[in-house]
C-alpha cells in the first residue's frame, strides 16, 4: 500500500514522465526530488500503481490524429511557435508509443527536415535556410551521378 507522498508520485508520474519533477510535485524536497524519483520509480508498488493510472487514463481521443490536425492548422496560419510545439509533442507521443526504431533513409530525413524548415519559414532562418536548401541540390547531383 502506497502513503501519500508516493500515491501523489505516482499521479504526478504520469503527467510528466519525469521522475524528478514527479518528486517534487509530490512533496519532495527540491534538493533530493532526483534521488527520491529514482527511488520510487524502483519500488514495485509505485510502479504497479503508475500502470493502473496509465491504464485509466485510456480515452477514445485519437491524441497523434488530434495533435496533427493542430500542427496543419498552425502551419497553414503562420503560428510557428504553435506548430514547432505541436511538432514537438507528436515526437513525444509517437516515441512513447513506439515499438520499434524509426529507420530513414537520407532522402527521408532530408524531406523532414526541409519540411521543418518551411514551419520555421526563410524569413526566421534565413542563412540556415538557404545553407539547407544548397546543401539539398548538391546531394541530389551526388545521388544523380553515381
Amino acid at each position: 500500500m502506497l502513503n501519500e507522498k508516493q500515491e501523489r508520485f505516482s499521479q504526478a508520474y504520469v503527467l510528466h514522465r519525469n521522475a524528478t519533477e514527479a518528486a517534487r510535485a509530490a512533496g519532495y524536497a527540491p534538493n533530493s526530488a532526483y534521488n527520491q524519483g529514482y527511488r520510487l520509480l524502483q519500488l514495485q508498488e509505485v510502479q504497479d500503481r503508475v500502470t493502473d493510472l496509465e491504464q485509466e487514463l485510456e480515452t477514445d481521443v485519437n491524441v497523434i490524429e488530434e495533435i496533427e490536425k493542430q500542427y496543419e492548422f498552425a502551419k497553414n496560419n503562420g503560428h510557428t511557435n504553435s506548430a514547432i510545439k505541436a511538432l514537438e509533442l507528436l515526437s513525444r507521443v509517437r516515441g512513447a508509443n513506439s515499438n520499434s526504431k524509426v529507420r530513414m533513409d537520407g532522402e527521408t530525413l532530408e524531406t523532414a527536415i526541409v519540411g521543418c524548415l518551411n514551419v520555421l519559414g526563410e524569413i526566421k532562418l534565413p542563412s540556415f535556410y538557404r545553407s539547407v536548401i544548397s546543401l539539398r541540390k548538391f546531394l541530389r547531383k551526388m545521388q544523380k551521378s553515381k
